[in-house]
């Protein structure tokens, strides 16, 4: 029988105030079945634990060197010298085989540092409700509550319900951030404990949406569908990526569509593309596809604004 009181987490966050009303403590869960091409959370990506290599707070080997004692694989081995700003002197930093890495975190478990890390970890629900319950008056002044992120949460569906029936029953206010890809049967078991979901748009036509996100869209736009006729409060959020999904004619075939949406939708955000991810992927040994990309600039951001306002929709932007 699966584990419903364990979840593998990237991270919580307290004071969260950008992912729904008020001040949140949002939980972070690892895994995801999309691979967008601008995603800042590539740690997110993958349901298992991986190893970033921070190299730049690696002391050098020859004052720890503690990684290449426990590792099991010889995955790692001494690497290259280079003048340490930070340590103020030459220093040998490790080398890391990623093919020979088996992610088994010995090598973390030892760097004081934290310049080899696992992305993610296994936290029990009672230890994420003791974090969460520490700032339940924050939630009550400010009208916040409990975020549940990703990643794509949905992935640990069931864990994902049990977090919720226990902030439902501490009387949170819980929103869920959901990219829409996971069977209608799973979200079902989690809408009843959920007040508001925060729903992505990244691409109306299904052939890029496969280009750009890993996924077709058909399910994902089916499910936005379904919460509406049932009376799900959605607040839609869009991602503009230049030259990717901020076409005019995209941008009005999603002002359409969240519009045929009907009340449910109190508010559609648009949040333009930042590279501030971008480091993770290096840590990760894996490309960043867009690493050229410029941000929008106000112009476009207030020309899409204007297009899905004409729909009447209410906009903001980041």
């Amino acid at each position: 029988m699966e584990n419903v009181q364990t979840g593998k987490i990237i991270d919580i966050q307290r004071y969260t105030v950008h992912d729904g009303p008020g001040i949140r403590t949002e939980v972070f869960l690892k895994g995801c079945p999309l691979r967008c091409l601008w995603c800042h959370s590539p740690d997110s990506q993958a349901a298992e634990d991986e190893i970033a290599w921070f190299e730049i707070k690696c002391i050098g080997v020859d004052s720890c060197g503690k990684c290449l004692e426990v590792c099991p694989t010889g995955a790692l081995t001494k690497g290259r010298r280079f003048y340490s700003r930070f340590e103020k002197k030459e220093i040998q930093v490790i080398e890391l085989n990623r093919d020979a890495c088996n992610n088994c975190g010995r090598c973390a478990g030892v760097c004081w540092p934290k310049a080899l890390y696992l992305t993610g970890r296994d936290a029990s629900l009672s230890e994420i409700m003791r974090i969460i319950d520490r700032d339940r008056l924050y939630y009550r002044k400010s009208k916040g509550g409990v975020t549940v992120s990703g990643g794509e949460p949905m992935v640990q569906y069931k864990f994902v319900k049990a977090l919720l029936q226990q902030c439902k029953a501490r009387g949170l206010h819980v929103c869920l951030d959901t990219c829409g890809y996971a069977e209608w049967e799973h979200y079902k078991e989690v809408l009843d404990y959920v007040d508001l979901v925060l729903y992505d748009l990244k691409h109306m036509d299904t052939v890029q949406s496969q280009r750009l996100t890993g996924v077709p869209n058909e399910l994902i736009l089916e499910n936005a569908r379904k919460m509406a006729e049932e009376g799900v409060a959605l607040q839609i959020r869009i991602p503009i990526i230049p030259g990717c999904n901020d076409s005019e004619e995209n941008i009005r075939a999603t002002g359409a569509f969240c519009a045929g949406l009907g009340p449910s939708v109190s508010l559609v955000q648009i949040l333009p593309y930042h590279r501030l991810g971008s480091a993770k992927y290096e840590r990760l040994g894996k490309e960043y596809q867009l690493a050229e990309l410029k941000p929008p600039d106000q112009k476009q951001m207030k020309k899409c604004r204007g297009i899905l306002e004409s729909y009447g929709l209410k906009v903001v932007t980041g």
